[in-house]
């Protein structure tokens, strides 16, 4: 979001203020009147109602603790596509603002966490700000700094300076960040796997069954399809997966090249590229072998499971493992999406456990998606 929406927004200091800054050692004020000069004879503040026996004034106080906490987000009975995502962000806003609705704090913050658990990253920022500031809501230090970083590493500016004022966000992340109910609902699509053939023994690690590829990829190239069908059984990869990547990363533009500094067919970041012995990124044999290496090793990581590899693979595994499934970006989420349609859903795969241990948050990860908060 444009830096002057947000100065309209949260309001400017008034030289007649007092800034109150709120803890974590960073700059976000909110403004607070400043207390008149004493006219004897006479208070220029309502009076107090008299003490009650408890020692309390009569009328209710109102502090940053007792402000109300939002609720956490609800469960969305269908999938949200981002015209959806992007209603709730300006509908927050309204509310935020009493733009066309009353001003009501704890609608717009309840709004904004149902965008922001969808990857908005203006709506990540906007919260985080109502939660550092207690803007309406119950302050709530941690939750603001996984909200910032999650904007910030999404490329929002506001969020990566506030970000990097408090530092690397502690503990779980809130339940905005969470991945949502439909993360489930995409691995409920998923078609039932075909019997065996009698007689032939499952190996370990593989889905029940077997069934038919899907079709290739728009674009698909005959020169790449038919290196990555004679390739990827080195690597224990099915070839519609390995396409799946392709079509979604690069669609298949073997000169690819992302502001990310991502190259070729399967967009091998530099470090990526070196981590699985890629000494030319761009020569497009080198980096399908990269991209599959880093893809075999992520099914391994991640056992097997489709939907959190295709995450890591555009995001990281530490991403994925921080926020316990698809991380809350727009991009990947939409990354997620497609590679999943292209192989028609299809969320279990082979996987060799000789190449990497796996994550010790896959446990924690798969129950988490049987029981979607």
């Amino acid at each position: 979001m444009p830096a002057h929406t947000r100065s309209t927004l949260r309001g400017p200091l008034r030289p007649a203020s007092v800034a109150l800054c709120l803890g974590m050692g960073f700059a976000l004020c909110i403004p607070q009147p400043a207390r008149p000069q004493a006219n004897p004879g006479a208070s220029p503040w309502p009076q107090q109602p008299p003490a009650t026996a408890n020692g309390l004034p009569g009328a209710p106080q109102l502090t940053l603790e007792s402000l109300p906490r939002p609720a956490a987000p609800p469960i969305e009975r269908l999938p949200v596509v981002p015209a959806q995502v992007e209603r709730w962000r300006n509908e927050a806003r309204a509310f935020e603002l009493g733009d066309g609705y009353p001003r009501d704090p704890l609608r717009a913050a309840e709004l904004y966490c149902r965008a922001a658990r969808h990857g908005d990253a203006e709506s990540q920022y906007s919260l985080g700000w109502m939660y550092a500031n207690g803007r309406g809501i119950e302050r709530d230090d941690a939750a603001a700094a996984h909200l910032f970083a999650a904007a910030a590493e999404q490329g929002l500016q506001q969020a990566q300076n506030l970000a990097a004022r408090m530092g690397t966000p502690m503990g779980d992340p809130p339940p905005c960040l969470r991945p949502p109910a439909d993360d489930l609902l995409l691995a409920r699509a998923a078609p039932p796997a075909a019997a065996p053939p009698a007689g032939r023994p499952q190996r370990p690690g593989a889905p029940a069954g077997r069934l038919p590829p899907p079709p290739l990829p728009p674009n698909a190239t005959p020169q790449v399809v038919s290196f990555v069908n004679l390739v990827a059984p080195e690597y224990k990869l099915e070839p519609y997966l390995v396409l799946a990547i392709i079509a979604t990363e690069s669609n298949f533009d073997p000169l690819a090249l992302s502001p990310k500094r991502a190259q070729g067919l399967m967009q091998l970041i530099p470090e990526t590229a070196a981590r699985f012995g890629v000494r030319n990124a761009m020569d497009p044999a080198q980096n399908i072998r990269g991209g599959m290496a880093y893809l075999r090793w992520l099914l391994a990581y991640f056992e097997g499971d489709v939907m959190l590899a295709a995450a890591a693979y555009n995001a990281g595994e530490g991403a994925v493992e921080r926020y316990r499934g698809v991380p809350p970006y727009a991009e990947t989420r939409n990354y997620v999406r497609k590679v999943l349609q292209l192989v028609q859903f299809r969320m279990s795969h082979a996987y060799d456990g000789s190449v990497t241990p796996p994550s010790q948050l896959s446990a924690l990860i798969r129950e988490r998606m049987k029981a979607p908060s």
